[in-house]
């Protein structure tokens, strides 16, 4: 059967809330996929970061096999033999005490959001339902409702309101409104280090350790959304890292995976998370063996093969031959490891049409916020590969 049937087929019957690239993937294999009709392209998208570890990991695919042979669900009501050694080799590896398991990354964020609130009543004291949250425009930290109430791209919240309240919004990157904004009904200020969705926004040096400093002295908690920048992908663990900072609770997913299943975790120490009583919070798979045991096997290949060292080198590569490119179209080229963005001018017409000429060379990127496009391979690609790659992109770049 031919692409065309397949995008048919999708346009027909499914909800029209995305707009792929007219590609129809049927197979990967590390930093490669290949369409149904055979044709090879590099990913440099990674499913937006979930598959750091590359296409069908062998080592944790052998796990998921394994697992799912023995047991896949027992949910929270019953233990199983994964999800502690999941806890304990999380916690040696982030340094946090405690974790909470979920599935998607909104749900994780939506879980980060109660323990604030819960830490605000029960240890600072902040009046009964008062408690507020700060976040940044151009934030992305999911779709619910709860997490559209605080976006500011219009798209996102268009049609969806009535909206939740308890939410401030400051500038991103902007200390000095930040600390404004702070009251002592505060509880926590919840940040990207780097803001994916809205087109690789790279704060200033010295702002995520001022904040976590502003935070420190207000007794507010700082949350780091590092389920895209983090696990490695901009050649530390965690983003927050690359100016020492360590969050008081950090919400990771993506990644954590390897790309095989929806798994996801709040990570903060005893004194905030150990404020959840039974009942407080829930899920029926998140925890499940078949998530731990995916999980585990998926952090062990960051550490064991070095993905987080690799996505230093190569990053720096690639944003190094990226910069080169004298294209009359492109304004910036931004990025910390290997999540990098290339903002074009206005006058370029716009991001989409130089993915999909990108497409056609045998290279899948996809545009963000209009005028960037995204280059974030999975962490295994080498320097033979960008080799491979970067004079398509500069023709593709160069084309009028």
């Amino acid at each position: 059967m031919q692409t065309q049937y397949y995008i048919e087929l999708e346009e027909k019957f499914g909800a029209h809330n995305y707009h792929p690239l007219d590609v129809v993937i049927a197979r990967g294999q590390g930093v490669w996929v290949y369409d149904i009709e055979g044709k090879k392209y590099l990913d440099c998208l990674s499913a937006y970061s979930a598959l750091n570890q590359g296409h069908v990991h062998p080592r944790i695919l052998k796990v998921m096999i394994e697992q799912a042979q023995k047991v896949t669900l027992t949910s929270r009501a019953f233990r199983n033999d994964q999800l502690p050694l999941f806890y304990k080799e999380l916690s040696e590896l982030t340094g946090y005490e405690m974790s909470l398991p979920m599935n998607s990354g909104a749900e994780a964020v939506e879980t980060a959001l109660k323990v604030a609130r819960k830490w605000a009543y029960n240890v600072k004291k902040v009046p009964k339902d008062q408690a507020e949250i700060i976040v940044a425009s151009g934030n992305f930290h999911g779709r619910t409702i709860s997490i559209i109430s605080f976006s500011t791209e219009q798209a996102y919240r268009e049609n969806f309101g009535p909206f939740t309240p308890g939410f401030t919004i400051v500038p991103y990157n902007d200390d000095q409104a930040l600390e404004k904004k702070i009251t002592p009904n505060t509880a926590a200020v919840m940040l990207e280090p780097i803001q994916g969705e809205a087109g690789v926004i790279i704060p200033k040096p010295g702002y995520l350790k001022r904040v976590a400093e502003i935070c420190k002295q207000n007794n507010v908690l700082f949350i780091a959304d590092e389920i895209q920048s983090g696990l490695g992908r901009t050649g530390k663990l965690f983003a927050c890292h690359h100016e020492d900072v360590k969050a008081d609770m950090t919400i990771i997913g993506k990644a954590l995976s390897g790309g095989f299943y929806p798994v996801s975790a709040v990570l903060a120490d005893t004194p905030i998370l150990g404020l959840l009583k039974p009942g407080d919070h829930g899920s029926t798979f998140g925890g499940n063996p078949l998530a731990a045991a995916i999980a585990r096997e998926a952090l062990k290949v960051i550490v064991e093969e070095r993905l987080i060292e690799n996505a230093a080198n190569m990053g720096e590569y690639f944003y190094e031959r990226l910069s080169e490119i004298n294209s009359p179209h492109i304004k910036e080229v931004r990025g910390k490891g290997l999540l990098i963005g290339v903002e074009l001018k206005p006058s370029a017409g716009g991001a989409r049409r130089f993915c999909e000429a990108l497409k056609n060379t045998g290279i899948l990127a996809k545009e963000t916020h209009e005028h960037v496009i995204r280059f974030a391979p999975p962490l295994i690609i080498d320097r033979a590969t960008i080799d491979w790659a970067m004079p398509k992109i500069r023709d593709v770049l160069m084309t009028e």
